[in-house]
């Protein structure tokens, strides 16, 4: 992961031409993506701009929580945060997408022992985390 947080795709386009492969498979497949997110639990978190206040949209991992979702702002294991959490921090108003089901959600950073509690369920569920985190 390069520190500019950008995944490895060199710039703003290409993150964002890529995010939409996957939200355009997503809403296609209720939820569903194959490739490299076969069997992954995926997401997508709408939200508004920091700056902008647009709506955006972007396709996250999430491990399920009881009624809750639990998405971790890694941006595949970068020292950053990703673009989207300061949309969060700014706006925690958001509509998630989860298979054909879409509803309304508040965002939340957990701390302390609600995030290690949190940080482990998705570790059990998607192991890779635990690499990010190192």
């Amino acid at each position: 992961m390069s520190e500019d947080g950008l995944l490895g795709f060199g710039s703003v386009e290409a993150l964002k031409a890529f995010n939409q492969s996957i939200i355009d498979e997503f809403r296609a497949n209720a939820g569903l993506c194959g490739g490299r997110f076969e069997g992954n639990p995926m997401l997508l978190l709408t939200m508004r701009g920091a700056q902008t206040n647009r709506w955006l949209t972007t396709p996250l991992s999430y491990c399920a929580d009881g009624d809750d979702c639990i998405v971790v702002a890694s941006a595949g294991g970068s020292s950053k945060h990703p673009m989207w959490f300061f949309n969060l921090l700014a706006n925690p108003l958001v509509m998630i997408e989860r298979g054909s089901e879409t509803y309304r959600g508040l965002a939340d950073v957990l701390s302390g022992q609600n995030r290690s509690r949190a940080f482990e369920k998705m570790i059990a569920a998607l192991p890779r985390f635990k690499d990010y985190q190192d």
